[in-house]
């Protein structure tokens, strides 16, 4: 009798260590899951375009405490109130602003762009009238420093890519406020979590990017199939394939779709390639544009109908501003947006 109860009990005791083991086990697995917000998977997966503060930058204050003083990409700059007039200085910080509900009393533009692209018109179409007046004031490698000036701007927003940064955000802090963030498409989120910092809308960001991450993921999730996106872009001499270090590509990522072995570079941005090497273009499917509109530049070139994205129509025609030269939230969730109509059909 006393040998049945004495095996009742380690029956019990093994069940009990191993519901606790269980229990550990699913924690664990749990831990290393995606929630919402994407941040427990983050801890389990690399990505390539960062996805958090770029370390030791910012100001660690809450949304909207002022005065604050942010460390960015040229130094630390002090703001002693909320921005109100802001004038930003590189491609995809006017999306940046307006996600956080914010027009730019000023802005330069893309090469071969407007200061506001029309995807950007037309996600914020309450904001109409104050678009039209925003002050244009030149290119983001040279801007018209007097113009700025004259504006009187509160902050002003840059980042260090494609210029000399060391020596415009000398020129551009003697007139106002100056945060410098990285720039290209691969630090997009960083850069904006950092140039909310600076507007003293940290948390808001990143509400967005968090929401942003769970679309990402579910409609990834919900893809058949395991498709190749392949990401072309057409302007006057060059053809480029962007890779998954790009900003197209970013979505791509953030989604889980496959890209094609010869746009799995993360060295760079893009890759130029010839007439000759349109194949390196080919994927199941095709996201494509032309600076100008002319796609026959692009659907003229002799290895065109030799795509089989091509032969299976599955080519599709995409926005150059949203897609290939701004890299803002917005734009993002255009980009995710025309991968979701394409492929959940």
């Amino acid at each position: 009798m006393r040998f049945r109860e004495l095996r009742s009990l380690t029956l019990i005791a093994s069940l009990a260590v191993a519901a606790l083991t269980f229990t550990g086990c699913t924690a664990e697995s749990s831990a290393n899951s995606t929630d919402s917000s994407g941040s427990a998977q983050q801890a389990a997966v690399s990505y390539n375009t960062p996805r958090t503060m770029p370390e030791g930058k910012g100001s660690g204050e809450a949304d909207g405490v002022f005065p604050r003083t942010v460390v960015h990409f040229a130094g630390q700059t002090e703001l002693k109130t909320e921005p109100k007039k802001v004038v930003v200085i590189s491609t995809g910080q006017a999306d940046a602003v307006m996600t956080l509900g914010i027009v730019p009393t000023a802005s330069t533009a893309a090469e071969g762009a407007g200061a506001i692209p029309q995807y950007l018109v037309d996600a914020f179409p309450d904001d109409a009238s104050e678009l039209k007046n925003i002050t244009d004031v030149g290119s983001r490698v040279n801007p018209d420093i007097e113009t700025i000036a004259n504006i009187k701007p509160d902050l002003i927003m840059m980042n260090e890519a494609g210029k000399d940064p060391q020596a415009l955000y000398k020129s551009l802090s003697a007139v106002a406020p100056t945060v410098v963030t990285q720039g290209t498409g691969r630090y997009w989120k960083q850069d904006f979590l950092l140039l909310a910092d600076a507007l003293g809308k940290t948390e808001q960001a990143q509400t967005w990017l968090d929401e942003y991450h769970a679309d990402a993921q579910s409609f990834g999730a919900s893809v058949q199939g395991e498709p190749t996106i392949s990401f072309l872009r057409k302007s006057e001499d060059r053809t480029r394939v962007y890779g998954v270090a790009s900003f197209t590509g970013s979505v791509a990522e953030d989604a889980g779709l496959k890209r094609p072995e010869t746009q799995q570079f993360t060295d760079d941005t893009s890759v130029d390639i010839s007439s000759e090497q349109l194949d390196q273009a080919d994927g199941d499917w095709i996201f494509y544009s032309v600076q100008g509109g002319n796609e026959a530049e692009l659907t003229d070139l002799a290895l065109w109908p030799t795509l089989s994205a091509v032969a299976d129509k599955q080519t599709v025609s995409v926005d150059d501003d949203a897609f290939y030269l701004n890299v803002g939230p917005t734009a993002a969730r255009s980009v995710l947006n025309q991968l979701k109509t394409t492929l959940s059909k």
